[in-house]
C-alpha cells in the first residue's frame, strides 16, 4: 500500500523500467502497453524525470496502447494524444513544432520526454480511418495484425508484452473492456477464437460517451508483468469488490487482471476497503 497517486507512479516507474531494461538485454528490444486515466497522468510526470530517462535505452523500446476512444489524436479524450503531449512532447503530431516525435526541442534537450523512436511509437491508427466504412473495425484488425508480426510470443502463443500497463474504472473496468460486454464475457469464457483487439460502441453508463478499440485480456497472461495502477477513494469500493466478491470478470472486468504476472499497486485510498493484514 502507497501513500498517494505520485507514490504509485514513482513505484510503477520503478518496476517498468528494470523490466523494459531486462527485455532489451535479452532480445534487443522491449514492448511496453500504455493505459490511460489519471494514473497515467501521474506515472507520464514521474517518467519524464531525469533519473529515469537514463536508466534505460528508450531508442529500443516499443510503445503500445491498451486501449483509446475513438477519437482524433488531437481530441482531448485521446489516450495517445495525452501521452504524446505529455510523455513524448510530439507537438508535431498536432502540426505544433517539428518532425514526428523527435522535435527539435526533444533533441537539443530543452524539453524533458522520452527518446523514443517514431517507427517504435505504434497507436491505434484512428486518424488514418475516419473517412473508411465500420472505422473502428478497421482499427481493430490493423493493430492485431500489428501486435502479431511485431511481437514476440509467451503463454499460448500469443503476442507478450514486456510490460502491460492498467488502471481500473469505478465501474470495474480495465482497458475499455466494461462489464457486460462482448470483450469481458469471451475473456471470462476463455474463447480462444475472440480477437485481440476489438471495437466497441460508446458506453452509455460512463463518460466520455465515445466508441472504443482496445486490447482482448485474452494479452494479460501472455505478458511479461501486468502492472495495475490505482488510487483515490474513489475507485475504494470497486477495488473491494474485485478482490473479495465472487469471482465474475464479466460482472468485474478488472478480476481478469488478478494473474501471477499482475502486480497491484494501490494508494492508501483506494485501498480503503481491504482488510489490513496484521
Amino acid at each position: 500500500m502507497l501513500a498517494d497517486t505520485e507514490a504509485v507512479a514513482a513505484e510503477a516507474a520503478r518496476r517498468i523500467v528494470p523490466a523494459l531494461a531486462d527485455a532489451i538485454d535479452a532480445r534487443g528490444e522491449a514492448h511496453l502497453a500504455l493505459t490511460g486515466g489519471s494514473s497515467a497522468i501521474a506515472l507520464y510526470r514521474e517518467l519524464a524525470d531525469a533519473r529515469w530517462l537514463a536508466a534505460v535505452d528508450w531508442t529500443r523500446v516499443h510503445l503500445w496502447w491498451g486501449d483509446d476512444r475513438f477519437v482524433p489524436v488531437d481530441h482531448p479524450d485521446s489516450n495517445i494524444g495525452m501521452a504524446y503531449n505529455m510523455l513524448l512532447k510530439a507537438g508535431a503530431r498536432t502540426g505544433e513544432s517539428g518532425v514526428g516525435a523527435q522535435t527539435s526541442d526533444i533533441v537539443d534537450g530543452t524539453s524533458p520526454a522520452l527518446p523514443i523512436r517514431p517507427e517504435n511509437i505504434h497507436p491505434f491508427e484512428i486518424d488514418e480511418a475516419l473517412s473508411e466504412s465500420d472505422p473502428a473495425e478497421l482499427v481493430a484488425e490493423r493493430y492485431a495484425e500489428k501486435l502479431t508480426q511485431l511481437l514476440p510470443r509467451g503463454a499460448g502463443g500469443l503476442p507478450a508484452f514486456d510490460v502491460l500497463l492498467l488502471g481500473v474504472g469505478g465501474d470495474g473496468h480495465i482497458m475499455s473492456v466494461f462489464p457486460d460486454s462482448d470483450v469481458a464475457r469471451a475473456a471470462a469464457e476463455g474463447d480462444r477464437d475472440a480477437p485481440l483487439v476489438a471495437s466497441l460502441p460508446a458506453p452509455d453508463h460512463i463518460e466520455p460517451h465515445l466508441p472504443r478499440v482496445t486490447l482482448s485480456p485474452r494479452l494479460l497472461p501472455a505478458a511479461g508483468l501486468v502492472l495495475v495502477m490505482t488510487s483515490g477513494d474513489d475507485k475504494a469500493d470497486v477495488l473491494g469488490r474485485v478482490f473479495w466478491a465472487e469471482h465474475d470478470p464479466v460482472r468485474l472486468p478488472a478480476q481478469l487482471a488478478l494473474l501471477p504476472n499482475a502486480i497491484w499497486l494501490l494508494d492508501s485510498a483506494a485501498a480503503a476497503e481491504l482488510p489490513r493484514q496484521g
